[in-house]
């Protein structure tokens, strides 16, 4: 399910760094998003990615307008490639959030970034 969202069409992704119990359904979730990060957890078309210490399970929470979903994805081979610097929450672009659900680090030290030209040829 989390590998079939479209992350164009999400209005932010934040992935919470550092270790959350993964024990928390849906009010525990939101309730780490109020308190913790200070953002709205009904924000329609946000996502918020969380992590326990088995870096091979993520939880995510969604607000749909009419109520939450609540995604879990448990890999049966592998790790996410999670950060785990503590209290911090990162704003992730589309291309962090495949890159994570393909298992490699959202800081990728030789991406190609797009840029502007300069000059007119």
């Amino acid at each position: 399910m989390l590998n079939d969202l479209d992350p164009g069409k999400l209005k932010n992704i934040y992935l919470a760094c550092g270790y959350t119990d993964l024990r928390y359904g849906i009010d525990g979730l939101a309730r780490v998003v109020q308190e913790k990060f200070n953002l709205d957890p009904f924000d329609v078309g946000t996502l918020f990615l969380f992590c326990g210490r088995r870096a091979g399970r993520i939880k995510g929470l969604l607000w749909e307008g009419d109520g939450f979903l609540l995604l879990y994805k448990r890999l049966e081979d592998g790790r996410f490639q999670w950060p785990r610097s503590r209290g911090e929450l990162h704003q992730m672009s589309p291309r962090e959030f495949r890159w994570l659900m393909e298992g490699l680090t959202i800081y990728q030290k030789k991406a190609v970034s797009e840029v502007s030209p300069k000059r007119i040829i």
